[in-house]
């Protein structure tokens, strides 16, 4: 086993992915600067993968921890997997490339590892990240997404990203982009919510059988951010069978929880600032769920969504009506 990729998968496109990812999106109330910091504990301690977009505004300081790390020798360039996400206001082919050079002049990078469309459902284009009328509601745009997945693909031909890919797609949008006349690349990821209790095991079957990487967000839950999600949601780390799967390993459910994602080939975001649980996080891989914890851990499933997103609802290109 080449031992640089033995915790990684290899994409449709050649390229190696880690399969565990350290997330980079806080909530208005933290400081930017703490995303920095953050970011180079997850590199100190073993994070590889970094996970970040456009929308959640800390691009500077994530690409500023990444080169410190590098400048350091911790780690060189081509160690890191650096994804970043086209948000919904620039799906406009033309506005695509911009996009992507905006955030490497963030970064202060050359490349990123791979980009991929943040959501599917395209809003009014502009500065405005959440464009809304008078009455307060999203101003949406019409989009071909086949025409912006080409702006990507030109985006991966031109060197500044690795790879390309998808993130909250259906398995109706993934096939539109999959079924488009002269495709040049497929998704090598759709990136959606995926957890104990929302295990999306049919749209991981769907994209297993294309050779798309299902990743994982809202993994541990959610940050319970009352913008995007409800207050009365159920707390995951709290169920009763996670914990106990997790006393018997001698864990924490939150290692039960990413360590089942990654056994059933997903690869897994784990979210936090907060050093200790970066720390708890990153070790997942010295031990192992049993069939039978595998199989009491499919058993929690209940199709709930702690990310329902319900203000793109009306939107032609929605993609949580469908069963999957």
């Amino acid at each position: 086993m080449d031992l640089k990729h033995s915790r990684s998968v290899k994409l449709n496109d050649g390229h190696f992915m880690p399969v565990l990812a350290f997330g980079t999106l806080a909530s208005d109330d933290v400081p930017k600067s703490k995303a920095a910091e953050a970011t180079k504990m997850a590199i100190d301690v073993g994070f590889r993968h970094i996970d970040a977009a456009y929308v959640y505004q800390n691009e500077k300081e994530v690409g500023q921890a990444i080169r410190d790390k590098i400048a350091d020798g911790t780690v060189k360039r081509e160690d890191i997997f650096y994804t970043t996400k086209l948000w919904a206001t620039f799906l406009r082919p033309e506005l695509v490339r911009p996009a992507l050079e905006r955030s490497l002049k963030n970064l202060q990078l050359d490349y990123v590892d791979l980009f991929i469309i943040h959501i599917p459902t395209a809003m009014k284009p502009g500065e405005d990240l959440m464009p809304m009328d008078a009455s307060g509601k999203l101003i949406f745009d019409t989009v071909d997404l086949r025409e912006t997945w080409e702006a990507l693909e030109k985006c991966k031909d031109a060197g500044l990203t690795k790879s390309i890919g998808v993130s909250n797609f259906n398995h109706k949008l993934l096939e539109m982009i999959l079924n488009k006349p002269g495709l040049k690349y497929k998704p090598v990821c759709n990136q959606v919510e995926c957890h104990p209790y929302l295990n999306q095991s049919k749209l991981l079957e769907f994209c297993k059988s294309k050779d798309i990487v299902l990743v994982a967000y809202s993994a541990l839950g959610s940050q319970r951010d009352a913008n995007w999600m409800e207050k009365d949601s159920p707390i995951l780390l709290e169920d009763r069978i996670l914990n106990a799967i997790a006393k018997k390993h001698g864990r924490n459910p939150g290692q039960v929880a990413l360590r089942y994602q990654v056994q059933r080939g997903v690869v897994v975001l784990a979210k936090s600032f907060n050093e200790k649980r970066i720390k708890e996080n990153f070790q997942i891989f010295d031990f192992e769920l049993t069939p039978e914890d595998m199989k009491a851990i499919d058993g929690l499933n209940r199709n709930f969504r702690f990310i329902k997103l319900l203000f793109f609802a009306d939107h032609p290109d929605f993609p949580f009506h469908d069963e999957y």
